[in-house]
């Protein structure tokens, strides 16, 4: 049974008319919006046509929303799944779409293009449209003998793409067409070689669109807008339907999320929004921004409501929380100053029905030292492997600034056999079997290459044998096969001709080899297949367990979809798919459990391995917050480093930062910012990021209930520094007089 604190039923008792609700981590915000949910449809004797419409930010919220307030409806000797409906914003603008497509141009017929598919697209484009711009590399540069590099050339394709699919997300949220871009660019005698290219890349993907009478995410959110605007019986009868509106994560609210909400509610509706602004963590390269939520907060119309009381953590950890709070209003550079704001955490008060967990500041290990990275990892593994065992019941959290420190971290927790979960792009397992069959399709596609032969008999003999790595036997074959001039006499042997009959071998390892020669002889066989068939036929001969055999026919069904987008792909354009999921680099789901909503609790005596992103609205008893250095948590100084600056660029040019500040500005009219000098745009998104870094250490820190681990390290290069944030923390922490309060 539910026992709302003091703050939690000052919203409950809401009626009518605008609320405004700031709410810090752990006040219950979700449980006390889904009990408000119920209260209104049991309360405001909805006719059967009106719902209380809740609108979240992702998927795996849907489902917890709506067992939440099914929930709260039974207790009330309610039907569940009536008289509500929960959606995120992208489902909520299909909803609406969907029903009059008619108003914006579309048949009934239209189809929404998945993010893997649009993302391929424009890959397409710019790898057919970069090799006659090469006049931009030459620009932008740092070393003109690099240029033809191999590394060099890879970096800017994914660069370039990276800078063309933000530009036009923006562009498409700014509800500007390819065409009116155009012209704009035409009439502004604009001389932007880059925006040129966003230019040129948004009308062929606008195209590609429309030949396929389909719309991407981006687009289903401004058609909605449009749809609403253009008819306004249609507007009257959604507000009829949807008489209560309640925003979930409102930090997060976009320009577009606004302006649909608000006409959806009108001047004097119903709109409840709750979020942390201390808690805006989208906000690169987006519309993003808790400015919309900060602004609804403030205005005179709306009554506000803070949910401060929390008692999600330990003392310590809200003491911890809080000083980078009071640290960051201590500042001097607006901009950060203003990255995180009050209401402070506040712990439940005595007698509370949610109370904190006991105390012990003894939990809370800051590092003042900096490690080098795989010292950092080994030192983060030895720590579990000692706790793991004693806790069993406990739950156990590895938060990671980005997907590839999260991939290094399970490796080594998988080598020591330690169970872990990740809520990372791709699982493990995942990583495992895309990176096993890319290996194979590259061996198919040149078989001559005794180097490929090699690497795809490692990979299978791999398979079930994580000990496999450091047998030195497997390790000679694998040389042999290096060692083979004609790959041909070992594939294809013929009378005489008989490479595998001319080693030195045991009949075992001849037998393996032979076993391996037979499968890469029916694969070859197959190639000629449509690529879904030729990868169920490689994962039957080479997996036994169900997962893996399951895993395979998802990824065939994936690359089965590429094939009818990129019809001229060969064999290594595929392999070139599989390595981007291997790498971390692309999401794949679908046996993921967050996308079906992540519970924690299920995960006692694991090691969940997650980005910070991703563990938003989550909480464990034992956190790791790995790599809080410079580079992960820059602040906007000279000796900081900045992911979006690419190493093979002149004056750490942000160029995806310098395109959005320039396109934004011509679509908006402002001729100042058309022709900022060179780098300000780029100093610009040095203070932004770090203010959105000092929000995403806030929340790593905040997801810990009583135990707290933070780490740094060195960098690749071993140049990077602790963070400024974490180090002013931890002087704090260090400084204390007594225990914290």
């Amino acid at each position: 049974m539910f026992k709302p604190r003091p703050g939690q039923l000052e919203v409950l008792s809401y009626k009518s008319g605008k609320m405004g609700i700031s709410a810090v981590p752990g006040s219950g915000k979700t449980h006390t919006l889904s009990c408000l949910a119920a209260n209104l449809v049991a309360d405001q004797q909805l006719q059967d046509d009106q719902e209380v419409l809740i609108v979240t930010l992702v998927n795996s919220a849907v489902q917890n929303f709506s067992s939440r307030i099914a929930a709260f409806i039974q207790e009330k000797g309610l039907l569940p799944n009536f008289g509500y409906r929960v959606r995120t914003l992208h489902g909520l603008a299909h909803d609406i779409v969907r029903e009059r497509p008619d108003l914006v141009g579309l048949s009934d017929q239209f189809s929404i293009l998945e993010e893997r598919e649009s993302s391929a697209i424009i890959h397409s484009i710019v790898t057919n449209l970069l090799p006659s711009r090469k006049d931009i590399l030459i620009a932008y540069i740092q070393d003109q003998k690099d240029l033809e590099k191999y590394e060099v050339q890879k970096r800017w394709a994914e660069t370039a793409e990276q800078i063309c699919a933000n530009s036009i997300r923006i562009a498409k949220d700014l509800q500007i067409s390819p065409q009116e871009l155009e012209r704009r660019i035409a009439s502004s005698s604009m001389e932007d070689s880059l925006v040129h290219l966003v230019r040129d890349v948004f009308i062929e993907y606008q195209r590609a669109l429309n030949m396929r009478s389909s719309v991407d995410f981006d687009d289903l959110i401004s058609l909605a807008v449009k749809a609403l605007t253009l008819d306004p019986g249609f507007l009257i009868r959604k507000r009829r339907q949807w008489p209560f509106i309640l925003e979930d994560e409102a930090q997060d609210s976009s320009r577009l999320q606004e302006e649909i909400l608000a006409l959806l509610c009108g001047a004097d509706g119903n709109w409840v929004r709750v979020g942390d602004p201390n808690q805006a963590i989208f906000e690169t390269f987006t519309t993003a921004s808790p400015f919309y939520l900060r602004r609804f907060l403030s205005s005179n119309s709306v009554k506000r409501c803070d949910l401060s009381h929390s008692g999600r953590s330990s003392r310590s950890i809200i003491f911890l929380a809080n000083e980078l709070i009071r640290w960051t209003k201590s500042l001097n550079q607006q901009k950060l100053k203003e990255s995180l704001d009050s209401p402070y955490i506040i712990p439940a008060p005595a007698g509370d029905p949610q109370p904190n967990p006991e105390d012990h500041p003894d939990a809370i290990f800051l590092n003042k030292n900096g490690f080098s990275p795989e010292e950092e990892l080994n030192i983060v593994v030895r720590s579990i492997f000692n706790w793991l065992p004693g806790h069993p019941d406990s739950t156990c959290a590895i938060l990671v600034p980005r997907n590839d420190r999260g991939e290094e971290i399970a490796a080594k927790l998988k080598a020591h056999d330690l169970p872990i979960f990740e809520l990372l792009r791709s699982s493990y397992n995942t990583r495992t079997v895309a990176d096993t069959l890319a290996t194979i399709l590259r061996c198919l596609a040149d078989p001559n290459q005794p180097g490929k032969l090699a690497e795809a008999f490692e990979k299978v003999s791999l398979i079930g044998k994580e000990v496999a790595k450091s047998d030195p036997h497997l390790k000679d074959l694998i040389n042999l096969i290096k060692k083979c001039n004609r790959c041909e006499e070992f594939i294809h042997p013929t009378p005489g001709k008989d490479w595998l009959q001319k080693t030195v071998l045991q009949d075992k390892d001849i037998k393996t080899l032979a076993s391996f020669r037979e499968m890469i002889r029916k694969w070859q066989t197959a190639a000629s297949l449509p690529i879904d068939q030729l990868l169920l036929i490689i994962g039957q001969d080479i997996y036994t367990k169900p997962g893996d055999l399951a895993l395979t026919h998802k990824l065939a069904l994936s690359l089965e979809r590429s094939a009818a987008l990129e019809v001229t792909w060969q064999l290594p354009d595929f392999a070139g798919e599989l390595t981007q999921i291997a790498s971390n680099k692309r999401k794949f789901s679908g046996f993921e459990e967050e996308d079906s909503g992540f519970d924690p609790e299920r995960h006692k005596g694991e090691v969940v391995i997650a980005t910070i992103h991703k563990a938003k609205g989550l909480e464990w008893d034992r956190v790791y917050l790995l790599s809080v250095n410079n580079y992960d948590f820059p602040f906007a100084q000279s000796f900081d480093t900045y992911i979006g600056e690419k190493w093979f660029l002149r004056n750490n040019l942000n160029l995806e930062a310098e395109t959005i500040s320039r396109l934004t500005a011509l679509i908006k009219g402002d001729q100042a910012g058309m022709f900022l000098p060179e780098g300000k745009a780029s100093m610009q998104s040095r203070i932004d990021y770090s203010s959105e870094r000092l929000r995403l250490f806030y929340v790593g820190i905040t997801r810990a209930r009583r135990e707290l681990c933070i780490t740094w390290n060195t960098g690749r290069r071993g140049d990077a520094r602790q963070s400024i944030p974490f180090e002013a923390i931890r002087t704090a922490w260090e400084g204390r007089d007594e225990p914290a309060k």
